[in-house]
């Protein structure tokens, strides 16, 4: 075990990865910390708790997930595997390693905590609660993911298929029938009416939002709720632990020694004359994130046609969950929420990515040899991340398009929205081939860009510095599609399609002499991983 912490605390990659996310997790802190201050009566504590989970949910998937999904995909490990250290051993060690990063990470933060209480913002017994619940749940979502990618094939086709079945129930239940619930559930017995009631109850308080909801408005029985809810992360963290840990070694071999063959009658694009963009768009398919699609996808059409009807919406089904979001911002704010995560493939760059320095050597290697050139590179990028990302791209079109027909916006104002999100796409991805090209981890600017920056820019707005989160990127899609388009609005946009046409413009010129420079000053050198 000492060994595996000797290597995490000597690593520099870890090093610059733990110190960007720290970094990160306080300046989210702080904002939010200015925003309470400045604008208390938008910005209140249940808003502060649930950007503080997220947080922690994403640096859990950042610190643990990444790096054990990652792991098995070298086959260095298969020296670690045949030695006396055991495969289960191995990823305990490997997982309590990165339990501890998220755990320093999260105690960062504790300083902002103590003062947030000595200034009477929150009671002091909020502060546990706002380090626990991250930690505990961010160790979860990190565990699940890995868990998830470790399953065998079948196993991850059925377990999508219930998860499809979840979203469906939930989408009926919780948005559908809404506050109606009870006028659908008249027609069963007493009994069974009360039990299905309790047990939906259940499932909307004891998870981490709903308890840090009632712990943020102190609830009565808030302490029962995160007490409960943490002993359920607690015992879903070392389930999937133990779990993942058995099937290390057998994915393992999934991965590098499973016969691969075509075992069903599906059509299979043909190779064509772009190997690499095959490759990069296969690569990216195998966990090609449909669930969340089916969730945005299924409340955003829903919510659409809510807005279309409008006066004509059945009284039988359900207002209130779409009379949040109408509060929030409605269609355009949604619009804007999918093009993000649709930017979240192109700043990280999925698809051309390895996972450590000396696989992508390895892959380099092979590669440079060839005639592809800058563009081939961009090519195969773009179809990758398209790949990932065209689903959320394609909800948020049809939301702009909802929002103008049922003229909640103006046929102008959704094509500036629209084009604006175009040139958000563009710049996030040219950023992330940039970085990839010269051979830098998009982790840390990804989180920049797709989390801080519209945190940033939401803050921003509600401030006397709104004019400046017109000119953001994340701002400028949202208030394209709000506002009546001006010289001002249009100033930021038009700059960052510059700034985005300059970069495409370096990366297809320079790309190749960039990884060539790339490899050259790393290949061959000793590197802790």
């Amino acid at each position: 075990m000492r060994a595996f912490f000797t290597l995490a605390a000597v690593s520099a990659n870890r090093q610059r990865t733990l110190r960007a996310i720290v970094v990160g997790h306080l300046a989210l802190l702080v904002i939010l910390f200015l925003g309470i201050l400045w604008k208390p009566s938008t910005l209140g504590l249940v808003l502060f708790g649930e950007a503080v989970l997220v947080a922690g949910i994403i640096e859990g998937a950042l610190l643990i997930g990444w790096r054990l999904t990652q792991m098995p995909k070298s086959q260095a490990l298969e020296f670690l595997l045949v030695s006396a250290a055991r495969p289960p051993m191995v990823l305990v060690a490997e997982a309590l390693v990165g339990m501890t990063l998220l755990g320093l990470t999260t105690l960062a933060g504790l300083p902002i905590f103590v003062a947030m209480a000595s200034q009477g913002m929150i009671y002091v017994e909020d502060v546990p609660v706002f380090l626990a619940m991250p930690f505990v749940f961010g160790a979860a979502t990190g565990l699940g993911l890995t868990t998830w990618a470790y399953e065998p094939i079948l196993i991850r086709r059925w377990g999508e298929k219930l998860a499809i079945l979840g979203v469906l129930v939930y989408l009926i239940v919780g948005v559908l029938a809404g506050e109606q619930l009870g006028v659908w559930l008249s027609g069963l017995p007493k009994g069974m009416r009360v039990e299905v009631l309790r047990m939906l109850r259940w499932l909307h308080d004891y998870n981490p939002f709903g308890a840090m909801q009632s712990a943020m408005g102190h609830s009565i029985r808030a302490m029962e709720q995160i007490l409960w809810t943490l002993s359920i992360g607690v015992a879903l963290t070392i389930g999937m632990l133990i779990r993942c840990a058995l099937r290390l070694h057998g994915h393992f071999h999934d991965e590098h020694y499973r016969r691969i063959c075509n075992e069903d009658d599906a059509h299979r694009e043909p190779i064509g004359a772009e190997p690499l963009t095959w490759w990069a768009v296969k690569r990216v398919s195998g966990y090609a994130g449909q669930i969340n699609v089916w969730l945005a996808g299924g409340f955003g059409i829903l919510y659409a046609a809510y807005i279309i009807a409008g006066a004509d919406w059945p009284p039988w089904l359900g207002r209130t969950v779409f009379e949040i979001f109408d509060r929030l911002g409605g269609l355009p704010m949604l619009a804007t929420a999918l093009t993000l995560l649709a930017t979240v493939p192109a700043a990280f760059q999925y698809g051309l990515w390895d996972s450590n320095v000396h696989d992508r050597c390895r892959r380099l290697e092979l590669l440079l040899l060839t005639e592809l050139d800058g563009a081939a590179y961009w090519q195969a990028a773009t179809a990758a991340v398209w790949r990932r990302s065209r689903g959320y791209f394609v909800l948020a079109v049809l939301l702009w398009l909802a929002a103008a027909y049922a003229e909640r916006i103006t046929w102008v104002q959704a094509l500036a929205g629209l084009s604006a999100g175009v040139i958000l796409w563009g710049f996030y991805f040219s950023l992330g081939f940039r970085a990839f090209a010269r051979g830098k981890q998009a982790n840390q600017l990804g989180v920049a860009l797709t989390l801080l920056l519209p945190l940033v820019t939401a803050m921003l707005a509600y401030t006397d510095w709104r004019p400046l989160a017109m000119l953001l990127p994340p701002g400028s899609v949202y208030f394209g599609s709000t506002e009546t388009p001006s010289l001002y609005w249009l100033l930021g946009p038009g700059s960052v399609g510059v700034v985005t046409l300059l970069l495409a413009r370096r990366s297809l010129l320079h790309g190749e002499a960039d990884l060539r420079k790339w490899y050259n000053q790393n290949h061959g050198l000793k590197a802790t991983a």
